[in-house]
């Protein structure tokens, strides 16, 4: 009898454990491009960019290393958000270090007469390739990953009214591949967290006005690293934090950072390089920046989270850690 309440004790004890690991997700210095790696409760992983090519295999060696403090073996889900090579060019590398299972986009570049760059569409004919549009889910177990923008269109569902839309208009003259980058919304519980590449102000206009189809998140990346400005309808889904994906001279523009900054409810706003841009005043304190100088280490950010809508940001630099407790709904 003992022996047999014993075993109980340790199944329940297993499964405690099981049940409590969280979700991870890493921000990967890419000197101003895009590699993040989110890692399921469930051990699969999606990796949003693969950032620049070349310099010698360092931004796939900087996403391997997170790779390897996560204990991933494999990129199951490679979402490409968008052509440009500060996303899509380290793809050659990453396949050097990390096999790939799915490769994710939201269609060919329409900078390249409707063509894929011929690096990354080499790789992708080598294995799996899905096309992705607004409202469609990326099957990454145990989460909930959601296409809320692709290919220049949103998601169509109801929201909450946006009170941030009023005095805003559309501008002229946005062209290129970033208007059309794919953004995704990934929960985990009550924990959420929104991605929306590079999408440009009318993008960002048509999903949050003159409803609030994204929602609101507990977690956001900076679009376009922080090189322009948002229209302010993105207050609306009211991050309690941000972090800024720019390197020390791309992004983190000042007029960028002051937007951000003034958004309601946020507390902390994260960065993966000072800025060289703006001076103190228009960059986070220093424990919350992961990579000081300009010649650097190349450290990540990390982003633990619980399925009750807690969350820890961790910066190896200086071992400083936050955590965010869980709101009282």
């Amino acid at each position: 009898m003992r022996k047999h309440l014993a075993l109980v004790l340790m199944a329940a004890g297993l499964l405690t454990t099981v049940a409590a690991k969280d979700l991870e997700i890493y921000f990967i210095d890419t000197e101003g491009g895009q590699a993040t790696l989110v890692v399921s409760p469930s051990g699969q992983s999606l990796l949003i960019d693969a950032g620049y090519a070349g310099y010698g295999g360092r931004d796939a060696n900087r996403i391997l290393t997170a790779a390897k403090a996560a204990h991933v073996k494999k990129i199951d889900y490679l979402l490409i958000t968008h052509q440009h090579p500060d996303h899509v060019g380290g793809v050659p590398n990453l396949l050097q270090v990390l096999p790939v299972g799915v490769f994710v986009d939201k269609g060919p570049s329409v900078e390249l007469d409707g063509k894929y760059p011929e690096e990354y569409a080499a790789a992708f004919a080598k294995g799996e390739h899905k096309l992705i549009k607004p409202g469609d889910t990326i099957p990454v177990k145990g989460l909930e990953v959601t296409v809320l923008v692709a290919a220049g269109q949103h998601i169509e569902r109801k929201g909450e009214p946006n009170p941030f839309c009023e005095g805003l208009q559309p501008q002229e003259g946005e062209m290129g591949e970033n208007p059309q980058s794919a953004g995704v919304l990934i929960q985990y519980g009550k924990f959420r967290f929104s991605d929306l590449g590079d999408i440009t102000w009318n993008k960002e206009l048509a999903l949050l006005c003159p409803e609030n189809r994204a929602g609101k998140v507990d977690l956001a990346i900076t679009t376009h690293h922080g090189t322009t400005v948002s229209p302010k309808a993105i207050y609306a889904m009211a991050p309690r934090v941000i972090i800024e994906n720019n390197g020390p001279r791309k992004g983190g523009n000042p007029d960028v950072w002051k937007v951000l900054e003034a958004s309601p409810g946020l507390e902390d706003l994260w960065q993966l390089h000072f800025g060289l841009a703006g001076g103190k005043e228009t960059n986070a304190p220093d424990t919350l920046i992961a990579n000081l100088e300009e010649k650097c280490q190349g450290l990540y950010l990390k982003v633990t989270a619980d399925a009750n809508g807690s969350f820890t940001v961790y910066n190896p630099r200086n071992k400083y850690s936050k955590t965010y407790p869980a709101k009282v709904q």
